[in-house]
């Protein structure tokens, strides 16, 4: 069952304000530039990483605007990544809307996210916290290193730990460093930044896992791209992974591993086996594992209305529909 996204509530109008600011980056600029920035806010989405942001500077008693400016700056840089994902994947739809790349051509598509990155660079300096731009500076070099693995690793690199590595660079790094950020910018100590650090990575882990399970549950209408998406790309997920710790004798689980060429009878029955083994609960059970985890983090911090929305989110990333 879907839990309904509650913990927006309390920083819903400063999510605006976050927004605002991202449109305003284009001023003085090409207006492609502003027009691009407008359509990739258009696209939707729950905004989770500023919500998260917001929530645990808020919670901590960071200033107002500093934090807005900071989730500015996060959201900025999520939204470059996507901007060169989508193209590095040929992704033509994303939340129901063209890509970038879909309309313009690869050239102006890298310009576009390169620009997207220099402004969150800039939005990031603006918190004024040294901290938070080398932060922010690593995270990045996080992102683009697990983004350089993944293209030049083989096909079907069936390991835990490849696994888990991936889904920190691509997702829960830049989950750990919006908490961890808000944290550095509020008036508490080491020992508060790391419960914040470990709250933002487990929840931002639940919420790739989720996100992988998804791609074997979820409807091609609703997600933008084929499902098992990532099995046809030769992308080993958690729900592969426990489907061969237990089935490791299966052919077409094989034939992925071994890179060769698996069509699309050979997908079919690989995605129905997955389906009807326990490998998605097992998935399942995993990501709330580690959002329990994120939750033990949260232990006694402040008792305010942003913790509770913190709770709510955590509990949100393993409630979307599997």
């Amino acid at each position: 069952m879907l839990i309904e996204a509650t913990f927006i509530d309390p920083v819903q109008s400063r999510i605006a304000l976050v927004e605002e600011m991202i449109r305003s980056q284009s001023a003085g600029h090409h207006p492609v530039l502003g027009a691009a920035l407008s359509h990739l806010l258009s696209s939707g989405g729950k905004r989770i990483r500023v919500a998260l942001t917001l929530l645990s500077g808020l919670m901590l008693g960071a200033d107002e605007s500093r934090l807005v400016t900071l989730a500015a700056a996060i959201e900025s840089l999520h939204t470059a990544t996507l901007v060169h994902d989508d193209l590095i994947d040929g992704a033509l739809i994303r939340r129901g809307i063209p890509t970038l790349n879909a309309q313009w051509s690869p050239a102006a598509t890298v310009l576009t996210g390169d620009f997207i990155f220099a402004r969150a660079a800039k939005l990031a300096a603006e918190t004024g916290s040294l901290a938070v731009m080398r932060l922010f500076a690593e995270t990045l070099a996080i992102i683009v290193n697990g983004e350089i693995t993944q293209l030049f690793s083989s096909r079907g690199v069936a390991n835990r730990d490849n696994y888990y590595n991936r889904i920190y660079a691509k997702t829960a790094s830049l989950f750990e460093t919006a908490a961890t950020s808000a944290a550095l910018l509020s008036p508490v100590n080491d020992e508060v930044i790391n419960k914040l650090k470990r709250y933002g990575y487990e929840i931002g882990m639940a919420f790739q896992i989720i996100d992988d399970i998804l791609d074997f549950t979820g409807e091609q209408a609703t997600m933008g791209k084929p499902v098992a998406n990532d099995l046809r790309n030769g992308l080993i997920t958690l729900p592969t992974l426990y489907y061969l710790e237990s089935h490791p004798e299966d052919k077409d689980i094989q034939t992925i591993i071994g890179s060769d060429f698996c069509d699309e009878l050979c997908l079919a029955r690989l995605l129905d086996a997955i389906r009807a083994s326990g490998a998605i609960q097992q998935s399942l059970v995993e990501a709330k594992q580690a959002v329990e985890r994120g939750l033990s983090a949260l232990e006694n911090l402040p008792e305010t209305r942003e913790r509770q929305a913190l709770v709510d989110l955590a509990y949100y990333i393993v409630s979307r529909e599997i």
